[in-house]
This record gives structure tokens, sequence and C-alpha cells, in this order.
């Protein structure tokens, strides 16, 4: 949400950034009692650390570094899949159990609310208080339940808008801007505008930025959804419209990161929605055609700058680890400027320390990194809920239908509010 098809996630990847109103895990002593996110507080000695599979090949030489430092208290690290479902599941059959092996556990950013309202993550508060003084805002907040820190931030991600820059002098600022621009695509013998418009988590990202773009609020604030509106259908309705003049490539509704990237590496494709990761590829791959032709800029809006869905992952701590101050100090180290930075060099995760997106020698081998530290200021997380599958399933379904012009946009956003409803009793 991030979504980074390549290296790593699923987003990741927007809609409002808010709390459903349910009560929050309670944080006790170190007695623990009945209350298994207090028990262990002051436990200290071996921990495991549960990720979903490093393509990246970070996690084996950052434990090495933690166990080092460490040496009574390692971390034994465990790989689950690349697919996110499978992940998710797999948390949640352990957590079922009260398993004590998983000790500290990396979550996207969409499954905080859920694993926090069935009281299945230690906050992050009193004796647990994690010190996110520097960090981006909106990584904080998607990691936030109930006013309550339930995760750190250890990645973020944020959408940009790749343009031809050899073509595009100027980037749009405007979503009006860029639909003009297309006429330069059909001079050149090339699509002007695609995302990733597939029916999967994807799919809920980029449909959720074009009803935010045009004021719509997936939820309010008290978690109530609120998306049967005409600012939402107005985002839908420029999706259909331009997906059935032509300005968005019909294929585009069969892609997903991967295969909208390779269009735009190939040539094909004139504006590129897409995260990060895409930067580096089609500056180094030997097979792409837009090395040195391609910028990117913030995502356009109605008035200006767009919002990006917010992406990214963190880590929390099991409410049934016996070790957790170990693992607070796990969280603080995978948070800490040293390894953050490293995150971004060798696996090109953003960092969710602001200072690090102005850091010279970063920004001279990296040069997105400005635009992509606006996009995640301004980003916004998808629906916090602990409903959360049977809302994107809600989103994709409607999204999909209307892009198509089997539903109207009114239509649409009617039957994702039915929806949604139903999924939250």
């Amino acid at each position: 949400m991030a979504l980074r098809m390549h290296k790593r996630r699923t987003l990741t990847v927007m809609a409002g950034a808010v709390a459903v109103a349910l009560v929050a895990s309670a944080c006790g002593g170190d007695d623990g009692g009945n209350d298994p996110a207090a028990s262990g507080a002051t436990g200290r000695g071996p921990i495991t650390y549960v990720q979903g599979k490093d393509n990246s090949g970070l996690l084996a030489p950052q434990a090495e570094r933690w166990n080092a430092a460490h040496p009574n208290e390692k971390v034994t690290i465990k790989e689950q899949s690349d697919q996110a479902d499978q992940q998710h599941d797999d948390l949640v059959q352990h957590f079922q159990a009260k398993d004590p092996s998983y000790d500290v556990v990396s979550v996207d950013v969409v499954w905080v609310a859920e694993f926090a309202a069935k009281g299945w993550l230690t906050p992050l508060k009193d004796n647990f208080k994690l010190d996110t003084t520097g960090f981006i805002e909106p990584p904080v907040k998607a990691s936030t339940y109930n006013k309550t820190l339930f995760a750190a931030p250890t990645s973020s991600d944020g959408a940009m808008l790749y343009y031809r820059s050899d073509l595009v002098k100027t980037p749009p600022k405007t979503i009006d801007e860029m639909w003009s621009m297309c006429s330069i695509a059909k001079q050149n013998g090339m699509d002007c505008f695609a995302g990733q418009f597939a029916k999967y988590e994807g799919g809920t990202c980029n449909a959720t930025e074009w009803m935010n773009a045009y004021g719509a609020k997936v939820v309010d604030d008290a978690g109530k959804p609120t998306v049967d509106s005409p600012e939402a259908a107005k985002g839908l309705k420029e999706l259909a419209d331009h997906y059935k003049n032509g300005d968005i490539p019909k294929q585009a509704i069969t892609y997903q990161e991967e295969q909208s990237r390779a269009s735009f590496q190939a040539g094909k494709l004139l504006f590129l929605r897409n995260w990060p990761y895409v930067y580096n590829l089609a500056s180094t791959d030997a097979s792409s055609k837009v090395k040195g032709k391609f910028k990117v800029a913030p995502l356009p809006g109605v008035d200006g700058p767009g919002t990006s869905t917010l992406g990214g992952h963190q880590a929390a701590i099991s409410a049934y680890s016996k070790n957790k101050a170990t693992a607070l100090d796990f969280l603080k180290f995978l948070t800490s400027p040293e390894e953050q930075k490293t995150n971004m060099e060798k696996g090109s995760l953003a960092p969710v320390r602001a200072d690090l997106y102005d850091d010279p020698a970063l920004v001279a081998k990296y040069p997105y990194l400005p635009v992509l530290k606006e996009s995640i200021a301004n980003a916004v997380a998808r629906p916090v809920t602990p409903f959360y599958p049977a809302v994107t399933q809600a989103i994709q379904d409607n999204f999909y239908a209307a892009i198509q012009g089997q539903k109207t946009p009114e239509a649409a956003v009617k039957d994702m509010q039915a929806a949604m409803q139903a999924a939250g009793g």
C-alpha cells in the first residue's frame, strides 16, 4: 500500500487516516494478571522476528548487527511467504494460539487496527513508549489505533507520477493538465496514463486516490462509511470516462505494479502512477528504453498536488511475547537512523525518519527522494478498520465495475457503502 511487487510487499498503498471506535487492548503492569499485553514486560532474552519473505536481502545482515551487540538477547528471523494474505493469516493463527514464539511481527499498515482491536499487540505507551520524534507523521498515524501507538513504523511508501521528461518538459500539477497532455502521447503513438487498475489491493489504492482527489472520504473520523458521495462518484467517473475515451489504455485494467512498470519501461506510456522501486529499475535495467528520459513528480490533484496512498510496514510486539523488554529495544534498533539509512541504501525502503530525505549523499544517489518525501508527507492511509478485508473487497469490486462502465459511478459508490456497512455489522 505499500505495494512493492518487485522487492517486497503488498501495500501498500489510501482513504482517510481514521480509527474505528472499538475498545483498545489494556496496558498493565509487570505482573500481567489476565492481560497478555502486560505479561513479560520486563522479560529479556532471545526473541523471534517474523516478517514476509526478504527479497531485498536485508534481514540476515540486520540480525547479525543486532546479535553482535546483544549476545544474550539474540534475534532469530522467521520469514513468511511473499504473499500478503498468507502473511496475515499466519499471524492470525499464531495470535489465536497465543503463541509466545512470535515476539516481534511485521505488519502491513492496514492490519494494525484489526490486531490491536483484538488485543494481540502490546500498546507502545508507558513503560513501552517509543520515541517517534523526527518521524514523518503519516506512518506514525497509520501505526496508531484509538489514539494509542501499537506499532513502530519501519518503512514507508508513497506513489509518484513518472513522466517522459523528453516529451513533457513541465510535469502536470493538476489532473486536467495531465489529461490535456494526452495529445502528446497520441502524437508519439503511445498510451497516455496508467496506474494499477486490476481487481486486487492495488486497485483499492488507486481507486481511493482518485476518490480522495475530489474530496471524498471513504469513512469518517468515527469509522462510519461515507463513500456514497458525489465526490467519490466524481473520482470514479474521471477514471471511467478516460478509460472509455482511450486516455487510459484498455489493457490497464489488468495492470498490477509490474505490468504497468513494464509498459512504461518499454516506452509505451507517457505517464505512470507507481511506487519508488520503479525509479531504479527504469534507470538501470538493460531492457529499459526510458533511461535518462524520465523524471518523477507528485501525483496531480484537482487544484494542485494530489494525495498518494500511504504504503509501508510496521513492527509490533506480540501481546504473548515473554521478552517484551528485549522486543522494545529491537523496535528502537529497527527505527534507528543507522538502520533506516541502511535499508534505504541496500533495499530502497523509504525511511520513516524525515531527515534522511534531505541527506545530500542519499539525494545525489536517489534523486527522487524529495518528491517521495512530499508524497509521503501528504499521503492518506487506507481505511483504518478491523474489518479491512471486507472494506477493500467492496472497493475493488465496485471500482472495477465502474471503470469498465458495468455500473454507473453513483451506483458503484452506493454499493461500496452498503457492503462496508454490512461488514461492520
